[in-house]
């Protein structure tokens, strides 16, 4: 038997035309850091991101098997699938190994037809649409504090991005298990990863 230690913060806010997915890079095993760059948001499709915490190894092949089904969905029927559909399947997935589950807390996030979406994802399956923002793993108690405190319904995808990397902030200042760099993604007519030198002018907000 080989224990699982993990601990991790990651944000989704629905925005105004968008959604934005935030994380920190931090991975542990207990108290030992074992990574300062580990990767928590994943492209699915065109428009359709995924956030996770839990065990890594879960993680990643979950999103192998959600990413190929994504495309080839796309190849058979010329277009891509919608949020709900994405996460559905993946619930499925989950669902299907209740008695040996994958150790994993998932945010899906993305923007289709019937305009943008958050769902969260427990171990189990269970899926909830999120209707204003939602945040996993150990740092998630502090960040809802920040989120909560500063939504407003119809927020812009701009003022988002700044709320969801101020969540982040927050708890890696008291969750020892997050850290180090903040990710963050922006999704609205396309996919787009927030680098230099915008993410230097987010940080001066907070």
């Amino acid at each position: 038997m080989v224990e699982v230690f993990k601990g991790t913060t990651t944000v989704g806010v629905l925005c105004d035309g968008g959604v934005v997915l935030a994380s920190e890079s931090r991975a542990t095993m207990g108290s030992f850091i074992a990574s300062s760059s580990a990767k928590k948001i994943y492209q699915i499709d065109d428009l359709v991101g995924l956030t996770t915490a839990g065990a890594v190894g879960d993680a990643q092949s979950l999103v192998r098997m959600v990413q190929v089904e994504a495309r080839l969905y796309k190849m058979q029927r010329g277009e891509s699938m919608t949020v709900k559909a994405v996460t559905s399947m993946l619930a499925n997935i989950l669902s299907s190994r209740r008695y040996y589950p994958f150790m994993v807390q998932l945010v899906m996030g993305g923007v289709d037809r019937y305009g943008p979406r958050i769902y969260s994802l427990d171990a189990l399956g269970g899926q909830i649409e999120e209707r204003e923002v939602v945040a996993t793993g150990s740092g998630s108690p502090i960040a809802y504090g920040v989120l909560e405190a500063m939504y407003k319904p119809g927020i812009s995808i701009e003022n988002g991005t700044v709320l969801a990397a101020r969540a982040i902030h927050n708890a890696m200042k008291r969750d020892s298990a997050s850290g180090d760099k903040i990710e963050l993604v922006r999704i609205t007519d396309k996919y787009q990863e927030v680098g230099e030198p915008e993410f230097s002018e987010i940080m001066k907000l907070l």
